[in-house]
């Protein structure tokens, strides 16, 4: 029997998901990454991301790369480099810095040794074979060349994913409700080296630690309802559920003068 875990796996690399709601357009992924304005250290991504590229002159494909957030920050202040971002949506990629490529992951369509530095942003966990698609973006390397990765720990915001099971108890009458799905558990900061340690010999991990104090429900709710298009892997009410968990962040707000989320995620640079 197919337990409940493989079946949100699944469900979390499903190309018709990802590109037909996950990320038809932008509006989901940017609930998601709104929440860092209340995090503390504040991290300047993209910044990070051209520092380094600083050795790299070329081509640097950005796969899976969203609503273009580094795409444009290249473009900006990296003029010498040639960015093409590529995503499997063709929605997402609309207002996304040109040139653009409807592309999966899984098959890059650039031939052997062509690009000097590969992104792969918080996708890898939306790859079916994450093994076959990161021997993938090597292939399109050329030797001694860049890929930058990036993902969330296990530990990263597990107070969201026990304010869910709390809410999701309350909605179903029952003491804890079912878990909520993860996007980055299938290639967390704890596995990813082991991924790309089957290609990639130079690997460095650089972590970036924080933690988002909120005081107001809202941004809670709207990351939660970001996963609107896994609510069918969810086992609860997905909407009844999301109110819950507003009214319970707005109890602690009221009693404790903010809600806390410790976050956990990095980048891992490798070379070949």
């Amino acid at each position: 029997m197919t337990s409940y875990t493989a079946q949100q796996d699944a469900a979390v690399a499903d190309k018709a998901i990802l590109a037909n709601s996950a990320y038809a357009d932008g509006r989901h992924l940017a609930a998601r990454q709104s929440i860092y304005r209340w995090q503390q250290p504040q991290y300047d991504l993209p910044r990070i991301v051209v520092e380094e590229l600083a050795g790299t002159s070329g081509i640097v494909l950005d796969v899976g790369c969203g609503n273009g957030k580094f795409v444009g920050r290249l473009h900006k202040d990296r003029p010498d480099v040639q960015v093409v971002g590529m995503d499997i949506s063709a929605g997402i990629l609309a207002d996304v810095a040109k040139p653009v490529l409807v592309a999966d992951a899984q098959a890059l369509p650039f031939a052997d040794d062509s690009a000097d530095a590969v992104l792969a942003l918080h996708m890898l966990y939306h790859v079916s074979d994450i093994e076959a698609t990161i021997k993938e973006m090597a292939r399109v390397l050329r030797p001694g060349c860049l890929l930058i990765a990036s993902t969330n720990s296990d530990t990263d915001k597990q107070e969201l994913d026990q304010l869910w099971i709390r809410a999701a108890g309350d909605v179903l009458g029952i003491p804890k409700g079912p878990a909520r799905v993860s996007l980055s558990s299938r290639f967390s900061l704890e596995k990813a080296p082991d991924y790309l340690g089957t290609v990639f010999k130079d690997i460095r991990i650089r972590e970036l630690p924080g933690t988002i104090k909120i005081t107001d429900p809202v941004p809670i709710a709207a990351h939660l309802a970001s996963y609107e298009a896994w609510a069918g892997q969810c086992g609860v009410p997905f909407h009844e559920t999301i109110s819950r968990a507003a009214e319970i962040v707005a109890a602690t707000i009221a009693t404790e003068g903010s809600f806390k989320i410790k976050c956990l995620g990095g980048f891992l640079v490798c070379r070949l």
